[in-house]
């Protein structure tokens, strides 16, 4: 299982970061320079001390987020039948999403972890109640909305893997590479689908998302923000 750090009376205010588990594996060597210049924060310490506390509900969870990927990626599949890259790119990233969350899946097996539904958190929600209603509009923020998801799941493989046991760092060493293609084909396509700038409208979705990572949360998900 996960590395677990000895629990702390009070998370909130345990920013110290926790011990490496032993191993040399480090993924900062495939996160993309555009990922860290696109992202207006880091994941915070104290999430990462939460998620070391929950290893069980955390593998759970990113096994939901594949599968939530996957969905995103299949409706953009169906609705967005005239732009041929758009179905390039999510058909090969709903493949790739299915394949984690089976992989995924195989883990919680081998480990013991029963496979059952967690609420979501209020992260992808939180981004999405932003939407504009009319495309292109609505299509370039779930597209900069997808960036955002992919870069920061990206972000906190990153994040994590020094603390995990060596099968699951090496696991998330390769989800790196893929996650950071993934977020560079969200933005691909979202500035194809206009001639004019949409560095501002990124700007207002990477702000949203940076208080959500930021925030308190009461429920330890994958994408939350730090323990209330």
């Amino acid at each position: 299982m996960l590395i677990q750090p000895s629990a702390s009376k009070d998370r909130t205010l345990q920013t110290s970061e926790p011990s490496p588990a032993g191993h040399a594996l480090k993924a900062d060597d495939l996160l993309p320079e555009s990922l860290h210049q696109f992202l207006a924060c880091e994941t915070p310490k104290a999430w990462l001390q939460w998620a070391l506390e929950n290893p069980a509900t955390l593998l759970i969870d990113h096994a939901q987020c594949e599968k939530k990927a996957a969905s995103t990626a299949m409706s953009l599949l169906y609705r967005y039948v005239d732009q041929p890259l758009l179905l390039s790119k999510m058909s090969q990233l709903a493949r790739e999403e299915l394949l984690h969350f089976e992989q995924v899946v195989a883990l919680m097996e081998a480990r013991g972890v029963a496979y059952q539904h967690l609420t979501a958190s209020r992260y992808a929600e939180g981004l999405r109640r932003h939407l504009r209603s009319n495309d292109p509009e609505r299509l370039i923020d779930v597209l900069i909305i997808g960036a955002l998801i992919e870069a920061r799941s990206c972000e906190r493989f990153a994040c994590l893997i020094p603390y995990l046991d060596e099968e699951l760092a090496k696991f998330y060493r390769t989800l790196v590479k893929s996650e950071g293609r993934h977020f560079e084909d969200y933005l691909l396509l979202a500035r194809q689908q206009t001639s004019d700038s949409i560095d501002e409208r990124i700007a207002f979705f990477v702000a949203r998302e940076a208080e959500l990572i930021t925030s308190p949360d009461t429920a330890f998900r994958f994408h939350s923000g730090v323990p209330a």
